[in-house]
Order: structure tokens, then C-alpha cells, then sequence
């Protein structure tokens, strides 16, 4: 096996924040649970992770299939005042599929051209547990404007970056007056409930516990970000695939766990990786700073690795980890990564002060 030889090459993955995790896609366990009007699409497409796509002359009842969320037109109180008021407009509400920190939304008018809302605002809240839709909706939930009204471009993906560093479950996505919008990004960082953590043997990898990919030597066919995402892959796309290495070094991708945790198991999937699969793998951990090379230790040694594959590998919990890296030799693709283990007592109590400080 050849020594360690990291490449210069690194991707920080808040270097935009569509690289965060969308905290309203549908694997993460978001959903649309309210609209005020869904007339002529539904307010579920909001949230599809597929690109919008369009076919003309596809008519049902309503009209015209679109792939978003379209309400009716809205009209004023009579005919001496047919135009509606400057603040009548049209909303849905979406939970989020984990409570996080919002860094940035996307409003995607894909294909609405005629028929989108000329301004937008977003809104969110914090709800803690599962409350009911009543919850949601009742009038003692603060809400605070993320992003304010806005105007918007027919089939344009607008990026609205977002400065209120508070946790939020829920978003309120407003058009007015009313309109097509295709497809709603929230974009953040995953603030996990401590209390659910505590004592429970977890993938701390996870995305919907705050498991993040900093870094990587190579995100040519695939996103890092892939590896850490629910459920398995179902096509070698949704995996983390390099480019063909032409020397003497290998890929990596630096992630971050939830929290300092004392890892028990792996598990290295290389679903759909047939002909494209690593050789070999090797896992070191930190707790400390990552730019300090001499602070990592092994947690899996170099270990060869099948095509098409689920590995479990049993690890001793010996250090707490912060910073996991893998290491693929030299190239190939890792549909998913897990690390199952316990945070620590210290971790706990970080994880439990940021949320504090990110409720406030």
C-alpha cells in the first residue's frame, strides 16, 4: 500500500450554501402540510428532489399539468375594485425534515412563465416535538421573515441567502398574489436534539443528525455530500464517484460527525460501483484540529473492498472522533458511509449549548 499522500486539492462544502443539506427534501423527511389554495398543481411538488420538467399541451381538469405548486388567480372584492390588495397572497408550509440553522433558500419558477408570482417571501419557526397542523397555524407561533418580499423572474431559480442564524423546523413559503412556484430549496446546517442522542448507539454520519462532508480531493462524477444521505442509493449517481487518477496518490473526503463520538462500527457501501470501485479503503479520525495531520489516528486500517458491496467492519471505541476521513485507493466511487456510535458526555453538552445559542 502506498504511504499517505494527501492531494492538494479541497473542496470546503460552505463555500455555497447549496452544498449544505436541503433541510426540505423529502429523504430527510420534510413535507408540504399546508397550503391555502392548490388549484391547478399540488403543493407536494414543492419538495420533489427530480428537476422540474415540462410538457406542453398536457391538459386535465384544471388545465395545463405543471410540475410545482400553482394556485388559481386571485381576484378583487368587485367589479368597481377588481384588483386585489397589495398584501393579498397565497402560502404553504413546509416542516422541515430536521431542525437546522438556514443559510440559504432557493425559489425555483422553473416553467412558469405566464402564470409566476411576481414577489415572494419566506418566513420560519421553531416548533419543538410533533406538533399538529393546528400548532402550526395557530396564532401565538412567531414567525420570523428570512427572506424578505422579493420580487421574483418567470422560470428562474432565485438564491436568496439568509442572515438570521436562529434554528428553525418550519418555513412558510408566501407568493403574491398568486402564481406557479416549481420547486423550494432550504439549504443549512442540521442542529440535532441532544437529548434524543444521549446513550443511543447512532449513524452519527447521518445527515439528519448533522453529519457533514468539509472537504474532498475530487467531486468530478458525484457529490461528496452523496455519502451521508438516508437510505441507500438506487443508481451509482446518488454515491460519491471520482475521476480515473493518472499517478501515485488516492481520493478523500474529510466529514464531520454530529458530535465527539466513540465510533463501535462501519459501514462502507459501494452499491452500483461495479467496474469503478475502490481497491482499497482506510478511515482515520480526529478529535482535534483536521490541518493537523499529526492529531489523526486509524480507525480502519487499509482494507480491501469488493465492487457492488455492503462491508461491516467492528472498530474499538478507543479515542473520540470529531473528523472522520476516508481514504480510497487510488479512485473510484462510495455510494454510502455509516459510523455507528455514541456521543460523548462533552459532546452532548456542545451539542446541547448550540442549540441554546441557536434558539435564542
Amino acid at each position: 500500500m502506498p504511504e499517505e499522500s494527501k492531494p492538494a486539492l479541497s473542496v470546503d462544502a460552505t463555500s455555497d450554501f447549496a452544498d449544505l443539506v436541503n433541510l426540505a427534501g423529502r429523504p430527510l423527511g420534510a413535507g408540504v402540510i399546508a397550503a391555502n389554495d392548490e388549484w391547478f398543481a399540488d403543493k407536494e411538488n414543492l419538495l420533489l428532489a427530480e428537476t422540474p420538467v415540462f410538457q406542453p399541451h398536457t391538459f386535465g381538469p384544471k388545465g395545463q399539468i405543471m410540475d410545482g405548486w400553482e394556485t388559481r388567480r386571485r381576484r378583487g372584492a368587485s367589479a368597481e375594485e377588481p384588483h386585489v390588495h397589495p398584501g393579498d397572497h397565497d402560502w404553504a408550509v413546509v416542516r422541515l425534515g430536521a431542525a437546522g440553522v438556514v443559510s440559504g433558500v432557493v425559489v425555483d419558477t422553473a416553467h412558469f412563465t405566464g402564470n409566476y408570482p411576481p414577489f415572494a417571501s419566506v418566513e420560519a419557526a421553531y416548533l419543538p416535538g410533533h406538533p399538529s397542523l393546528d400548532e402550526v397555524l395557530a396564532a401565538d407561533v412567531e414567525w420570523t421573515e428570512i427572506v424578505p418580499r422579493s420580487p421574483l423572474k418567470g422560470d428562474t431559480a432565485h438564491r436568496f441567502d439568509v442572515a438570521e442564524r436562529r434554528r428553525f423546523s418550519h418555513v412558510r413559503l408566501n407568493i403574491f398574489p398568486d402564481g406557479g412556484v416549481a420547486r423550494l430549496r432550504v439549504h443549512g446546517e442540521v442542529v440535532p436534539d441532544a437529548d434524543y442522542l444521549d446513550g443511543l448507539t447512532l449513524d452519527l454520519l447521518a445527515a439528519e443528525f448533522g453529519g457533514v462532508a468539509e472537504a474532498a480531493s475530487d467531486r468530478y462524477f458525484s457529490s461528496p455530500h452523496n455519502m451521508n444521505a438516508p437510505g441507500r442509493s438506487r443508481v451509482m449517481g446518488e454515491g460519491w464517484e471520482t475521476r480515473r487518477r493518472r499517478d501515485d496518490g488516492h481520493d478523500w473526503v474529510r466529514l464531520r460527525l454530529a458530535g465527539p463520538a466513540l465510533l463501535s462500527a462501519v459501514e462502507i457501501d459501494t452499491d452500483h460501483y461495479k467496474g469503478n470501485a475502490p481497491g482499497w479503503i482506510r478511515l482515520v479520525a480526529t478529535d482535534g484540529d483536521p490541518a493537523d495531520e499529526s492529531g489523526w489516528w486509524e480507525l480502519l486500517p487499509p482494507t480491501r473492498v469488493q465492487p457492488d458491496t455492503r462491508h461491516r467492519f467492528r472498530v474499538a471505541p478507543e479515542r473520540a472522533a470529531r473528523h472522520v476521513r476516508i481514504e480510497v485507493y487510488p479512485d473510484g466511487g462510495v455510494a454510502r458511509l455509516r459510523l455507528l456510535g455514541r456521543v460523548t458526555a462533552e459532546g452532548l453538552a456542545e451539542l446541547r449549548c448550540r442549540a441554546a445559542e441557536s434558539s435564542a
